[in-house]
């Protein structure tokens, strides 16, 4: 029996979640199928390259929030 993977299939095993069993099998179909070996390697360099994202917020934004809290006035009524 052949065993087909999709590029579903190859995600999980980039990020490590697939079985020993499933490894070995997505093992051997990268090496007899260059269109799934170009798409691991294509996922590999875009795991790579987002864990060097850095998010940080605006400028702008970060004014907002701290003219927002600079004019808040706590205007919680207590009973």
């Amino acid at each position: 029996m052949i065993q087909t993977f999709t590029p579903d299939d190859v995600i999980r095993y980039v990020y490590e979640e697939t079985t020993d069993e499933e490894n070995t099998l997505i093992e051997d179909a990268l090496i007899g199928d260059q269109e799934l070996l170009e798409f691991y390697l294509d996922t590999l360099e875009i795991k790579s390259l987002m864990t060097k994202i850095e998010r940080a917020p605006s400028n702008r934004a970060v004014s907002n929030i701290l003219e927002y809290s600079r004019n808040y006035t706590g205007s919680q009524s207590v009973a």
